[in-house]
């Protein structure tokens, strides 16, 4: 069972804060009265969910956030639905691991199938491991394995390269790339504006920006909104 909601970024130029794809939340949290918000890849627990509360606001919905919850487990099993937010990868999963929240989180996603948002490292949240993050590793988590709502990776952000650039660093091409190295997982460069809705094995593409698949010593495809896919 699994019915996942899993964006880019919350942000996305010249509109407000998940104001892109608010009708496709609006959509997946049909029914739901409130949604349980983890607030742990930023450091500011109270201004993040503060911030989910008043852009949810205008679709009916109430915002509790596990960080002022007594008892973060019972929280994620009474949970109508759950959104994990954006920030740093490695410090979210590290918070999940150190509140024992791991098996909590895929009991209720992936056994009771409870609405999931994420977006972002939320999104990274979904995979199998994070090993395909943006992120600084600021901390250390016990594993870089995530909740494995997905059989593949995400590469939220994804970045095309601009031809123009004088920066030598490598691409986010590149780093894929050097993944498939050593992983076989497919990956999905998820650019900004886009976003998954999974419901089962039914995986869809949506937004306006698309997304790229990359696959080991294959040329990467392009993806566009409405698209179903046979990765999960």
């Amino acid at each position: 069972m699994r019915n996942l909601l899993l964006i880019s970024s919350s942000r996305v130029h010249g509109t407000e804060f998940l104001e892109h794809c608010r009708e496709a939340i609006a959509e997946h949290l049909q029914g739901c009265q409130s949604l349980l918000f983890i607030p742990y890849a930023l450091k500011e627990h109270q201004q993040y969910a503060d911030l989910v509360a008043s852009a949810l606001a205008p679709l009916g919905i109430s915002v509790n956030s596990i960080h002022a919850s007594t008892d973060p487990v019972a929280s994620v099993q009474q949970a109508e639905a759950i959104f994990i937010g954006g920030g740093n990868t490695f410090r979210l999963l590290k918070t999940i691991y150190d509140l024992q929240l791991r098996e909590a989180l895929r009991d209720a996603v992936q056994g009771r199938g409870t609405p999931y948002m994420g977006s972002s490292a939320g999104t990274n949240m979904a995979c199998p491991t994070i090993r395909t993050s943006n992120d600084m590793p600021i901390v250390e988590p016990p594993s870089f394995e995530a909740l494995n709502f997905i059989p593949f990776q995400i590469n939220p952000h994804f970045l095309d390269a601009d031809p123009k650039s004088t920066h030598k660093g490598e691409t986010r091409e590149q780093r894929i790339a050097e993944f498939h190295e050593e992983n076989n997982t497919p990956v999905l460069g998820l650019r900004e504006g886009s976003w998954l809705k999974i419901n089962n094995e039914q995986c869809t593409l949506h937004g306006e920006t698309g997304a790229k698949l990359f696959h080991p010593n294959t040329s990467p495809s392009e993806l566009h909104s409405g698209d179903h896919s046979n990765l999960v």
